[in-house]
């Protein structure tokens, strides 16, 4: 799971270093320049063969000088592995939040247990309220340690920002960026730094509104820089359960149905009341970005700024991507046309009389969401149907009649003759009923996802950047997932059926909802300037 800014997801922005201006000055020729002219020069001199310098040795002009963006619990999380890759080279952190204060985890010495496994070294702090890791002093801390510690690397230090806009100014001899803020900072900070020419490794969702997704990803396929949607590298194999559907195992496809124990964070059926200081050594401006300035609220950042509307996607923008992204592609779906959403509701109490709050600030404790999809090739309509916080389909009656009932998290592809039940993200699947026979079925093809390490994608990664071939993963083949996980968001904050119009990119019967299809960015934040 994955993500928060000054949380537990991911983290954003930077102060400058003193040690920045002087280490990657503007008087200092631009690094690939220097490369290119100094190219020819070079072969007059002496070249040390690799091997001399050490098995694995990768120079340090052949390195992918990336910045990381967000540097939350989540954010330092990954960053771990990413060090491991001699391939790629952290130069700069950026996160509005300095110190390591008032961060939460799920588990108060996991990070901090981890780093020190990183760093070899058993007595790491992370500073601050010395508690749980994160912030850009934590983060750039970490990173200047490691590498330290490694030979022959060339390393010259790492940078440290505030403002993320500084950094992207300022870094221009910066190859890419990883970003792990939260999600309402996404889109606008990807379009930032595709426009720069930055390659882009992000996490989950490419936005929090639909029409600015779609801008990113506008932005991506006219550009030549390489983008990774991370949540590529967690999906299942959708072979097996094609197959079977292909060989008529459950008749005609009707259904799929996905659910997830999510939320595991808390949700809020009211807006903070309480106005707390703001931690010390944190911009909240900076952290709000292109969202409405508001009172401060630990209720907002860290872990839990994904249940909000305004900062988060829910539940489907959290971990959806993880499980859907595979089944988008494998049935080829598109563009819904309807949004049917059911959701859980709160009542509290007006003195002695109970009334039921209108809550449109915030996703709702539970709920599933309906979507209908048009047939597509030989495929007939398919109905999407997603659940969160506990919901779940009605438990099959092959399951009853075992005895048994579905797990937690799950998947169903349910046909007119049959359903085949798998796992979360379509792991071991099994036929519940059908008509499968034994001429039609087929080899068994089983999972054909995992098996790489968790370096291999950002070993991928690297490559791309490199060659200038995209991998699979980029941000244009999310574009019909992150088109459902934002009308997830837009039907369940309406509480209405919703039809949609993908051409137009407009809901048709309910002119109001259409205001969250987008956001009014604040000055300094539209990503069309920025």
């Amino acid at each position: 799971m994955k993500k928060d800014l000054s949380g537990n997801n991911d983290s954003l922005l930077h102060e400058t270093n003193n040690a920045e201006n002087a280490s990657c000055s503007s008087k200092q020729m631009d690094r690939r320049k220097f490369v290119s002219l100094t190219a020819t020069a070079a072969a007059a001199f002496t070249i040390v063969p690799r091997h001399v310098l050490g098995r694995g040795y990768i120079a340090p002009s052949d390195k992918i000088t990336l910045a990381y963006i967000g540097t939350g619990t989540e954010g330092i999380r990954e960053m771990l592995p990413m060090l491991q890759v001699p391939e790629i080279q952290i130069v700069a952190v950026c996160d509005p939040q300095k110190e390591a204060r008032g961060y939460r985890d799920w588990g108060t010495t996991y990070l901090r247990d981890a780093i020190r496994k990183t760093l070899n070294d058993a007595n790491w702090q992370p500073g601050g309220d010395g508690i749980i890791p994160g912030g850009r002093d934590c983060g750039q801390n970490i990173v200047n340690a490691y590498y330290s510690n490694q030979k022959d690397t060339g390393y010259k230090g790492c940078d440290a920002y505030e403002d993320v806009r500084e950094l992207l100014n300022k870094g221009k001899d910066i190859d890419a960026v990883k970003i792990m803020t939260p999600d309402h900072l996404h889109g606008v900070l990807s379009i930032a730094a595709m426009k720069r020419g930055k390659h882009v490794m992000m996490h989950k969702p490419l936005s929090n509104r639909l029409l600015e997704g779609k801008k990113v990803i506008e932005t991506a396929r006219n550009s030549k820089v390489i983008t990774h949607f991370l949540p590529w590298d967690s999906n299942g194999s959708m072979d097996q359960v094609i197959q079977w559907i292909s060989a008529g195992a459950i008749g005609n496809l009707l259904e799929v149905h996905n659910w997830t124990n999510r939320p595991v964070w808390p949700q809020y059926a009211n807006l903070p009341t309480d106005k707390p200081s703001v931690p010390q050594g944190f911009n909240w401006d900076l952290w709000l970005g292109p969202e409405a300035m508001r009172d401060y609220s630990p209720d907002y950042t860290n872990m839990v700024f994904r249940g909000w509307y305004d900062f988060g996607g829910g539940a489907m923008a959290d971990m959806g991507h993880y499980s859907l992204w595979t089944v988008f592609n494998a049935l080829k779906l598109t563009s819904p046309t309807m949004v049917q959403p059911y959701r859980s509701h709160v009542v509290d109490f007006n003195g002695s009389v109970p009334f039921r709050i209108n809550n449109d600030f915030a996703f709702p404790y539970a709920s599933m969401v309906r979507f209908k999809y048009p047939a597509n090739g030989n495929r007939g309509p398919v109905d999407l149907c997603w659940y969160d916080g506990g919901m779940r389909p009605p438990t099959p009656i092959e399951l009853m009649s075992a005895g048994k009932d579905l797990e937690q998290e799950g998947m169903m592809f349910v046909g007119d003759k049959g359903k085949i039940l798998a796992g979360f993200n379509v792991q071991n699947p099994v036929i519940l009923s059908g008509t499968l026979t034994d001429d039609k079925a087929g080899k068994s093809i089983g999972s054909t996802s995992g098996g790489n390490s968790e370096l291999q994608p950002l070993k991928d990664f690297a490559a791309a950047c490199k060659s200038g071939k995209q991998n699979p993963g980029s941000f244009a083949e999310a574009e019909y997932l992150t088109e459902a996980v934002n009308l997830y968001a837009v039907g369940l904050r309406t509480n209405k059926v919703l039809l949609y119009d993908a051409a137009q990119q407009k809901i048709t019967n309910n002119d109001a909802a259409n205001k969250y299809l987008s956001r009014a960015y604040r000055d300094g934040w539209n990503p069309d300037t920025i």
